[in-house]
């Protein structure tokens, strides 16, 4: 009955693999718990008939799981349930605490069979695209009129607290596949942890113990890192750096994340998923030498390769990615898009 009310909520309600999920994740009496959500300690526990110390306890359990989201993560008396099936896989996964081979095995299941379909049609539907790429910095740092907002230095230093934690997508492909064939990433050990976490994102990783504070400088330093493995930033899509609805900078690959399986899955264009930056690239053909690196690490199959690299600009994202890779300094970033391209 409970897991069935989850399953609505989170809107898979036939699905049999979320149930698998579910039913791994919590016992009956915490599926019982998540379903009352939202409310507090006390209503919880009266609605339900239970010991008030047994539902605080529960929800603590659920907070630490990442089911049970609190409204304040120092004071935790009020909670709600996640609040979609993509918070339940970014919250219960990117986790220092995620060791569980099987976990990741039903996610990876359920979704290459059902969920990145529907989140790629949905995003689809709904015609707003809420993320964006941010450019390397490396491959813009020199340009003139780069905004804050697509300056990840800058955006960086402009946070009052940030975050780490193991990204959750890599966490289902390294337990449950082969492994990301452009970074490693490993839950035992935080130096490789690449899904930054900043404001009350970063708050909510420290407070339930699945990730990790840094500094500011350690966050410069760990871009750098993203960058030169070849991993594209990608950020809400407006020109806000700090605001409430900005909680964390992802940091994805073709074979691991969200945006790219909801794309492949779904068949829906990228571009009505994800938002390109102000950037394209364009390739130098004189120092060219035609190594090939530039295609192996662009993650949206935008260069092909002759007599020397060549850009589709119509596939191109701006990220940078080929730009900080390329050692003969042969192919470099141009704003082709006006500043009003980020929404405000």
């Amino acid at each position: 009955m409970y897991y069935e009310e989850l399953m609505q909520r989170l809107g898979f309600p036939s699905s049999a693999l979320l149930r698998r999920i579910l039913e791994h994740l919590m016992t009956e009496d915490e599926a019982r718990i998540a379903a009352a959500l939202p409310g507090s300690v006390e209503e919880i526990a009266n609605n339900l008939s239970m010991e008030k110390t047994r539902v605080k306890e529960i929800l603590e359990d659920l907070f630490r799981k990442g089911v049970a989201i609190p409204k304040d993560f120092k004071d935790r008396e009020y909670y709600r349930l996640v609040r979609d099936i993509v918070q339940l896989h970014d919250a219960t996964l990117a986790s220092k605490h995620m060791k569980d081979p099987e976990y990741a095995r039903l996610w990876k299941e359920f979704g290459e069979k059902e969920v990145h379909k529907v989140v790629g049609k949905v995003r689809a539907l709904i015609g707003v695209k809420t993320w964006r790429v941010v450019p390397a910095y490396n491959a813009i740092k020199d340009l003139p009129d780069v905004l804050p907002c697509e300056n990840m230095v800058e955006m960086m230093k402009a946070q009052k607290k940030i975050a780490v934690v193991p990204c959750s997508c890599r966490n289902v492909t390294r337990f449950a596949a082969s492994g990301c064939q452009y970074t490693k990433e490993l839950v035992e050990d935080e130096k490789t942890w690449k899904c930054i976490q900043v404001g009350r994102g970063a708050e909510y990783v420290i407070e339930r113990g699945s990730g990790i504070e840094i500094s500011i400088d350690e966050a410069v330093e760990l871009v750098e890192k993203i960058e030169e493995d070849g991993l594209v930033h990608t950020w809400a899509n407006t020109a806000k750096i700090v605001d409430k609805s900005v909680t964390v900078n992802c940091n994805c690959c073709q074979d691991c994340c969200e945006f790219f399986l909801a794309s492949k899955h779904s068949g829906v264009p990228m571009l009505m998923i994800l938002e390109k930056s102000r950037y394209v690239a364009y390739v130098d053909k004189e120092a060219c030498v035609a190594c090939g690196l530039c295609v192996n690490r662009c993650h949206f199959n935008a260069i092909t390769l002759n007599d020397y690299a060549k850009v589709d600009e119509e596939k191109c994202f701006g990220c940078g990615v080929c730009v900080v890779g390329c050692k003969q300094g042969a192919i470099r970033l141009k704003a082709v898009r006006e500043k009003e391209h980020i929404p405000p």
